[in-house]
């Protein structure tokens, strides 16, 4: 067989796959009128939770001197710290290309410096484009997209976990619903491990124990792919995916655990903020981190559009 019935091939098995697959989500998917019966139906509610749908924008900007703050450990060392801000704008609906775009800069560490401006398309087939200021070069490059597995920001929390997962990338099986029943954890640094920045960090909670949650099963469509399913508790009211387990073989691998809060005065159950995130790659014990405190936190600002262009990436100070 030559090569280009090869690539035929190819494209046409996946064109058959987009085809057949539902399709991305909304930025306007309403709430459920009643309790849902479908894993993918679930999923497409967190995934609108994690985008911060809820909201014309979303941000976590520097607060004087609060600053959200990401984790990296060792097991049996001190832990790395870094800052960040992040700007999410899903306000597009005048453009039929656009879906969201997400600016992040890195304010302290070791990337320090280094802005990543992130925009999603309404075609779900079409790749995310990625530019990048390399504050060593003072240059912006464009990137193709990253991979899934591919570790966000030197974190244990993969691309996918942050921007790249979409529910038709998995096929997903609802396993009913339940008590959650857990603690949602957070790191623990001991105190001769601690840093500065790491003396204040939130403990976990049990605070979500009695939260009736959606069990689905997400098995990836991905072929030899770092995890073959992963197990996601949901809670039935808000979305918000408290934890996630991932399996390989059956046995677990990485555990990704949320404590999301609600914002006062929203109507959406969905509309969360971020607090903790926390993840640990069970076969290294390497944990990771990220803690946005609540007065970082802003959404439906008067931000202007050219926030989300190369220009800010420009401006960004070493």
């Amino acid at each position: 067989m030559n090569t280009m019935m090869k690539k035929g091939m190819v494209a046409g098995a996946l064109s058959a796959l987009i085809t057949t697959t539902v399709f991305g989500v909304e930025t306007t998917l309403p709430y459920p009128s009643g309790k849902l019966d479908k894993g993918v139906d679930v999923m497409d509610q967190v995934y609108f939770v994690n985008h911060f749908y809820a909201f014309k924008n979303y941000s976590i900007e520097k607060n004087k001197r609060t600053i959200t703050v990401i984790v990296k450990k060792s097991e049996g060392k001190k832990p790395l710290t870094e800052t960040v801000e992040r700007y999410l704008n899903n306000d597009y609906a005048d453009d039929d290309n656009v879906r969201a775009k997400d600016l992040a800069i890195f304010r302290a560490g070791k990337m320090k410096g280094t802005g990543m401006l992130i925009t999603d398309y309404d075609d779900d087939a079409r790749s995310q484009e990625y530019m990048v200021w390399l504050p060593a070069l003072r240059k912006i490059r464009r990137f193709a997209q990253p991979a899934h597995d591919d570790a966000w920001g030197g974190t244990d929390f993969t691309f996918g976990d942050v921007t790249l997962r979409k529910p038709l990338h998995e096929d997903h099986e609802l396993l009913g619903t339940e008590k959650f029943g857990k603690t949602v954890e957070s790191i623990v640094i001991p105190k001769g491990e601690q840093t500065k920045n790491t003396k204040k960090l939130p403990a976990s909670t049990d605070e979500f124990k009695d939260n009736e949650v959606y069990k689905v099963k997400s098995t990836t469509k991905f072929s030899s792919w770092w995890y073959d399913y992963r197990i996601t508790y949901v809670d039935t009211k808000s979305f918000g995916d408290l934890r996630t387990e991932y399996y390989k073989k059956d046995k677990m691998v990485k555990t990704l655990e949320k404590n999301w809060q609600a914002i006062d005065g929203q109507d959406d159950p969905r509309a969360l903020r971020w607090y903790v995130w926390y993840g640990k790659n069970l076969d290294t014990n390497h944990e990771s981190l990220a803690f946005i405190p609540k007065k970082v936190t802003k959404y439906n600002s008067d931000l202007k559009p050219r926030l989300w262009t190369k220009k800010t990436l420009t401006k960004i100070k070493k």
